[in-house]
């Protein structure tokens, strides 16, 4: 039995199957690059729930600086 699932691309919204493509959830690989460009460029950000104070920012900037990481 074959899966079948019909999407719509996030980028370019055309309807594709999902289990046949390679670049999924993306019909293409074209709509999948316009996409890294994006986050890449940072037009994508995601947004705190809780407001940071002059504090926080302080500690982050620090630790960039400090080439802290964190896993």
């Amino acid at each position: 039995m074959t899966k079948k699932l019909e999407v719509r691309c996030p980028m370019c919204e055309k309807s594709f199957s999902y289990y046949t493509s390679s670049f999924r959830p993306f019909c293409c690989e074209r709509c999948k690059l316009i996409d890294l460009g994006k986050w890449s460029a940072g037009e994508y950000a995601l947004k705190s729930l809780v407001p940071l104070e002059e504090e926080d920012l302080e500690t982050v900037v620090q630790s960039y600086e400090n080439g802290d990481t964190y896993e």
